[in-house]
């Protein structure tokens, strides 16, 4: 297959994943920061989210990573739960065929597991600034090999107040070290700091707002009933897909039951829900298994779902830079989109700044009228009772030539790597370069099995012993993969 990726030099275990990706022409962001990253050059890039950042640096950095060494040499920082476990996701991806980990550390979420989990060999760490600090203080993440961070979504972690934790964590890192930021604006603030920590940086500006907001037709709506405005527009635009954004986790409950109570397939997603159900309402919106998300601001940056068709801000957001942020879900990569915005007397001063920066793009548009709607309501009805198509998830092709298989030992009967990929070699046409990621847990070990051999292996594995015994083994499933995880990493 040809991929032009090829053209930069990079090992054929990433070529691999990339193709499986289905990535083979790399995006402008890509093709301008790859090569620096690769030289060990730092580099800030100002980009809105959905051009392919993500692999911009990801795939720099899995190749720079040498996996025999045991403690991280990545260190990517986010400021959200969900934009980690999204980059997490996509460098896990990247680096399969390298068999590198990826670790993603944020709160909310089990400390003693992340500990755990660090005590492996870990490769990259994804983190947020306050987990991060946590392990540090507490000594339980080792940072001496760090030789590459990145800094991602630099603006928001600046407005979350991360900004002295930044400062604490960078002045701890070995001095020698690659560094990237990236940020879709470029404020005085984060300005001073590239100077404060950055090594001579290239600046790399990629499409800049104006030029994806003329892919966005941006429209508002003066309205005292909001709710009824929005099931209108839901009706008439009836968008296969939408996200509609309030600024309360009450009236994205409140939202959410309105829809539905319409027929709507919707859900909601906000901060005050347990990181387990965001993340599975965020998968599943991912892969289309229902069609309107109704969300606070924690969807308004990372998340990456291609073909969303509209979004309405129910509430108006409180400034220009997180109104950006928030159409910006539409229109991903070179997609034309479509946001309408709600807005009242209530909402006036908040949408005065907003007007007053977007007056180029955003038009004014009346509210529909009832005939409009009415001859459109059954076209509404039937998507709404008609299942989404569903969308593959990321690593879905992974699947195909991969094999996970269980083994019922861990880190309490003595079970090293070496061990597993010792006996897997004894096998008739096993080699090292066959066998991916291993995760060992107290009393399990996952083992991915690649290039189509995962049958053969788990036959074979039926009879040969592993560390001097014969090894219950069986094929591993997701479910029994999650369960595992989540009871072995209990404290």
């Amino acid at each position: 297959m040809d991929n032009n990726f090829r053209h930069f030099s990079i090992d054929e275990s990433i070529i691999k994943a990339l193709n499986v990706l289905g990535y083979t022409q790399p995006t402008e962001v890509q093709k301008r920061v790859i090569p620096l990253l690769l030289d060990d050059k730092d580099v800030i890039v100002k980009s809105q989210t959905g051009s392919g950042k993500t692999a911009a640096f990801g795939i720099p950095v899995c190749e720079r990573v040498e996996w025999e060494e045991r403690a991280p040499q990545v260190l990517v920082l986010t400021p959200t739960r969900e934009l980690a476990l999204q980059i997490k996701e996509e460098l896990f991806n990247i680096g399969r065929y390298k068999r590198l980990k990826v670790e993603a550390i944020f709160g909310k979420s089990s400390f003693q597991a992340q500990e755990k989990n660090l005590k492996q060999r870990t490769h990259i760490v994804v983190a947020t600034p306050g987990r991060l600090f946590d392990h540090i203080e507490r000594g339980t993440i080792n940072l001496t090999k760090i030789d590459t961070v990145i800094i991602d979504e630099a603006d928001e972690m600046f407005t979350m107040g991360f900004i002295d934790q930044l400062d604490r964590i960078l002045k701890m890192l070995p001095r020698e070290r690659t560094q990237a930021l990236f940020s879709a604006t470029m404020p005085d603030a984060i300005q001073k700091f590239t100077k404060k920590f950055l090594k001579m940086p290239e600046l790399i500006e990629i499409e800049n707002q104006d030029t994806k907001k003329k892919r966005i037709t941006q429209e508002y709506v003066y309205s005292e009933n909001k709710m009824k405005a929005l099931e209108q527009f839901l009706i008439l635009e009836n968008p296969d897909s939408s996200i509609i954004f309030c600024n309360t986790k009450l009236m994205v409950d409140d939202v959410n039951h309105a829809l539905k109570k319409m027929g709507a397939d919707a859900r909601a997603l906000h901060g005050g829900m347990e990181q387990r159900d965001r993340s599975r309402v965020i998968q599943d919106f991912k892969r289309g298994y229902f069609r309107h998300l109704v969300a606070t601001d924690v969807a308004a940056r990372g998340l990456d779902v291609s073909a969303i068709a509209l979004v309405i801000n129910f509430d108006s957001p409180d400034s220009p830079e997180t109104y950006t942020h928030r159409i910006g879900r539409t229109a991903r990569f070179t997609n034309t989109g479509h946001a309408i915005s709600l807005v009242n007397d209530f909402d006036q001063e908040n949408f005065e700044a907003i007007l007053a920066q977007e007056k180029a793009h955003l038009k004014k548009r009346v509210l529909p009228s009832v005939s409009e709607v009415a001859a459109v309501q059954q076209a509404f009805g039937l998507k709404q009772s008609q299942k989404p198509e569903v969308k593959k998830e990321q690593g879905f092709d992974f699947k195909e030539e991969i094999m996970k298989i269980h083994i019922n030992a861990g880190k309490k009967q003595k079970m090293r790597a070496g061990d597993i990929v010792g006996a897997l070699c004894q096998i008739d046409g096993m080699s090292a370069t066959d066998i991916g990621v291993i995760q060992l847990l107290d009393i399990s070990t996952f083992v991915e099995i690649l290039n189509h051999k995962g049958p053969e292996v788990l036959k074979a594995l039926q009879t040969l012993p592993i560390k001097g015994r014969l090894r219950n083994v069986n094929q591993a499933n997701e479910t029994r993969y999650e369960q595992d995880i989540r009871r072995q990493n209990r404290p």
